[in-house]
């Protein structure tokens, strides 16, 4: 998808496309190596199981080039370093950093959801077992904090920058990892608000991203107030994220996704959606209420079963709700960039990625 900005000889608007798929890759290619050289540190066979994980390799060891992700993570770090002015290899070590965190979660999640399928092939812990998963998973958590504390030495940062930097990215993990105990348990309640959805989300997909939208300015020298700024712009935007993928999570093409058909629903999932679509209290709204609080054959629910579940979650409003606040929340996040002075073209990437977020199909 592209946004157009820009401004032709004598200041005339002009349009000049701003591709998020260039933003992206730009982004993949500037922490591809310290990515890698990150990963290699860890001893064998967590390097094997980290490679593979992230696309590098196949389940034999032979070199692949599986997708390693949509990479908006690492984008929006290296963006916030260009929003105060610095380049963005400034912002390379949050880049690393916060993918790393980032797919320390995926691992763990894939375990404790039991998907058997990320990015169109088999999950890491279906090919090389539940504990190198759980340890990999570990090790690129602790990964991510070393980058940072490297950035001191070698990546130009300040020692006070690297340090501000590590809090932030500790502070969303421990977030995450909130999130993920609170989504877990919703899976065993009847009924979840939507207020409390919000919540988990915010924690679980907001926090990380908050980070992401920061943490290159942060390594950078950004003050405090342009990085509670950029914070507000990564959470908000990561509840758009949550929204659509909850949307995704229900009504994506597996094929599209490169996860499981129905695996939300088919977990129970007190997704954004469901808990809309709970709150409304109708005909539809009450007997899916009953269905979800019926224990007999959860999780071994077939396959009309669960297309009827997501026909009562539509007809009681859920996906047009979330659709909804998917719009609310990219709107508020947009806003959070007006507190901070930064040049156009930094702004309308920010914005092209934040569109991108909202309309994306995978």
């Amino acid at each position: 998808m592209e946004s157009r900005i820009g401004r032709g000889a004598g200041g005339t608007a002009q349009a000049e496309p701003v591709s998020v798929p260039e933003l992206l890759a730009h982004a993949r290619t500037l922490c591809a190596a310290p990515l890698r050289a990150s990963v290699a540190r860890l001893v064998a066979p967590m390097d094997t199981v980290a490679a593979y994980h992230f696309g590098w390799i196949d389940q034999d060891g032979a070199p692949a080039h599986g997708d390693s992700g949509k990479a908006v993570r690492p984008a929006l770090a290296l963006l916030s370093a260009r929003a105060v002015g610095a380049p963005a290899e400034a912002g390379v070590p949050g880049g690393v950093s916060v993918e790393l965190v980032h797919n320390f979660s995926l691992l763990h999640d894939d375990l404790m959801d039991g998907d058997e399928t990320r990015r169109h092939r088999a999950t890491a812990w279906t090919v090389f077992g539940p504990a190198q998963a759980i340890l990999v998973g570990d090790a690129l958590a602790t990964l991510g904090t070393e980058v940072l504390l490297d950035a001191a030495v070698t990546g130009g940062a300040s020692p006070t920058d690297a340090a501000r930097a590590v809090r932030l990215i500790t502070t969303a993990t421990r977030k995450l990892i909130d999130g993920q105990a609170q989504d877990l348990s919703f899976e065993h309640r009847d009924v979840v608000t939507v207020e409390e959805c919000l919540e988990m989300e915010g924690n679980k997909t907001g926090a990380l991203l908050a980070a992401a939208s920061a943490i290159g300015a942060v390594l950078a020298g950004a003050d405090d107030r342009t990085s509670d700024a950029l914070q507000r712009y990564g959470h908000h935007l990561g509840l758009a994220f949550q929204a659509v993928d909850d949307l995704l999570g229900i009504w994506g093409a597996t094929e599209v996704t490169g996860k499981p058909h129905w695996g939300d629903l088919r977990q129970r999932k007190k997704s954004l959606p469901v808990a809309a679509a709970l709150a409304e209290g109708g005909a539809a709204s009450r007997r899916l209420a009953e269905e979800l609080a019926d224990p007999k054959g959860r999780g071994e629910e077939s396959e009309p079963q669960l297309a009827a579940r997501a026909a009562l979650i539509e007809e009681a409003g859920g996906r047009s709700w979330t659709q909804d606040e998917a719009r609310r929340q990219h709107k508020t996040a947009l806003a959070a960039l007006d507190e901070v002075p930064m040049a156009d073209t930094v702004r309308e990437h920010f914005v092209a990625l934040a569109e991108f977020v909202v309309v994306r199909e995978r």
